[in-house]
């Protein structure tokens, strides 16, 4: 049997995940991150994008989250973030409609455009569907 490490992903309206995962790997700030059992504690921000875990029972679940915090501590790793998602719970209509939305302000800046908030919104959307296309790849189905 596989060591395993406990695994919290916590969004800011409920608890996604809980229980014990051989790995999970998320997209920190610095890049991709594997965290499994032994790991040394670690505090890092999350971008938005997947986040993959490998269960105790070998299964594999994808979950979208749109930024926060990893902390590593042992025995124990956490995800809080403004909003996590299952993959499979992801739009992927509106996600594409919000990706070209927020193509479209950026091309067509007005005077009171606000560009920051139009690249968030794009990196949003992108990381949503790069979630759904990780997941699909996975799977076999993509």
């Amino acid at each position: 049997m596989a060591m395993t490490i406990h695994c919290d992903i916590v969004s800011a309206e409920e608890e996604i995940f809980s229980g014990l995962v051989e790995m999970l790997v998320a997209t920190g700030e610095l890049g991709e991150l594997g965290v499994s059992y032994g790991h040394a504690p670690l505090l890092t921000s999350l971008i938005p994008g997947p986040v993959r875990i490998v269960t105790q029972s070998g299964d594999e679940q994808v979950y979208y989250v749109s930024g926060g915090f990893l902390e590593v501590q042992p025995g124990v790793v956490s995800i809080l973030a403004d909003t996590a998602i299952r993959a499979g719970d992801v739009d992927e209509a509106a996600a594409e409609e919000a990706r070209r939305e927020a193509e479209h302000a950026l091309e067509n800046q007005t005077g009171d455009f606000d560009y920051g908030r139009a690249s968030a919104q794009l990196a949003e959307a992108a990381a949503q569907l790069a979630t759904l296309r990780k997941m699909r790849n996975r799977s076999g189905r993509g």
